[in-house]
């Protein structure tokens, strides 16, 4: 029995044609683009989002055991960090005060507090209650973030499902305590989810630190306060960068008729919408159930077909057309790189700096880009009207410059495999 099948006939006994009969998801009007981008934003990203929530849970559920185990040992630190013992450590295993570290945790619950009560306009209850589940969940899952990435490594740490069980819990939550179909509920929990997130990604990167700090010699406690440090300035440089991106897009919507923004075809922001869109849903009482149930169906039908990464397909499905065909053509170059590389019988040596030069690459046109991309954001947020070759440039331009792209991309790193008696590079970890 295909997945076809089985997602098919879930939609149909759930209601969903009955769904796509109600005019939200078919467009109003014969241009087949409008149309296109109708279905996927009413039907389809639905859909992938109740394929990333199967994911993000068959995530958490394949790591059930070092779950329990990273919650046993925070659990355990906190006991011996409380009982303030006069043990005399060596200067690399002293940590910051224990008094200091209860200190921030308060003083992030009090700042909670005070946003959802008066920022987001919430009750005194709802605002109580956002605190305290910020503070357990928060604790929790940064504890299971860095004990992952200090075992394994960062790119075992389950952001995205650990982001998606803390809105989850807190939504529910705060539901049961009767909370309004407002945008204050719906800002409240998307406030605990987003801290949530913040705190495990910064714990796994932290863990990391210190980790290499561990082997090097380092003094943990100057770690953690140099760290603390770092993450207050990327708070305050990011939060301007997005606010940037974010201004720009909605000044670029306006000029081009689109809803501009995070969200946007052109902001796309996957987990920000997904985390978005379930509030709202569990929240507000606009959540598409049987498409997302769909999805979910779907989800469960790629784990059992044992798919490598059902998460990256729903997030393919989730992401606009062009943003997946660019991905898709970027794959495209990597296997032309991999035949030549076979055919001209490349050693793993120089198959590893084919591949370096390759990321790196990459890694710079992307960074080239976002970078550019800021360069031009205050300009189109004043609406100035820069100086310009083309009104609308033709595609030929486009087709020419993806295939001047496509050629260093291929040729830069073939002409820098080197010689096969030449040692192999530091490998690179993805």
């Amino acid at each position: 029995m295909t997945p076809d099948f089985l997602a098919g006939w879930a939609a149909y006994l759930m209601g969903l044609d009955s769904t796509l009969t109600q005019g939200s998801a078919t467009a109003r009007v014969s241009d087949p683009v409008f149309q296109m981008y109708a279905v996927w934003r009413y039907i389809v990203k639905p859909i992938a989002i109740g394929g990333m929530l199967m994911a993000a849970g068959f995530t958490l559920f394949k790591m059930r055991k070092s779950l329990i185990a990273g919650i046993g040992r925070s659990v355990s630190d906190v006991k011996k960090a409380a009982s303030g013992s006069a043990v005399e450590y060596a200067r690399t295993e002293k940590d910051m005060k224990f008094m200091w570290v209860v200190v921030g945790i308060l003083a992030s619950a009090v700042v909670t507090f005070l946003v959802t009560k008066f920022i987001f306009g919430t009750s005194l209850l709802v605002a109580l209650v956002a605190a305290t589940v910020l503070i357990i969940l928060a604790f929790f899952f940064a504890a299971i973030s860095g004990y992952l990435v200090g075992i394994m490594g960062s790119s075992n740490n389950p952001i995205s499902g650990l982001t998606l069980t803390a809105l989850v819990v807190t939504a529910l939550i705060l539901v049961a305590i009767g909370v309004g179909k407002t945008n204050a509920g719906v800002a409240a929990v998307l406030g605990v989810a987003a801290i949530v997130c913040v705190g495990a990604a910064v714990a796994g990167e932290m863990l990391q630190d210190l980790k290499a700090g561990h082997i090097l010699g380092g003094t943990p406690w100057k770690m953690q306060i140099g760290n603390l440090i770092g993450v207050v300035i990327a708070g305050a440089v990011m939060f301007g960068v997005l606010h940037f991106l974010n201004q720009a897009d909605i000044a670029q919507g306006i000029k081009e008729g689109y809803d501009g923004g995070f969200g946007s075809p052109k902001l796309s922001a996957p987990q920000a919408g997904l985390m978005s869109m379930l509030s709202q849903g569990i929240v507000g009482g606009q959540m598409s159930w049987p498409l997302i149930i769909c999805g979910m169906m779907m989800g469960l039908a790629f784990i059992l077909m044992q798919v490598r990464s059902p998460m990256l397909v729903a997030v393919g499905m989730y992401l606009p057309l062009e943003t997946t065909f660019a991905i898709f053509v970027g794959g495209v170059v990597k296997g032309i790189v991999d035949m030549v590389s076979e055919r001209r019988s490349f050693n793993s040596a120089q198959r590893a700096r084919v591949e370096n030069v390759g990321i790196l690459l990459a890694a710079g046109f992307i960074a080239g880009e976002a970078l550019t991309g800021l360069a031009f954001a205050p300009f189109k947020i004043a609406q100035v009207n820069l100086w310009r070759i083309f009104d609308k440039a033709p595609i030929s331009i486009g087709l020419l410059v993806l295939l001047i792209i496509s050629l260093i991309l291929i040729l830069v790193p073939i002409r820098n495999a080197g010689k096969p008696d030449e040692p192999a590079p530091p490998a690179v970890s993805m």
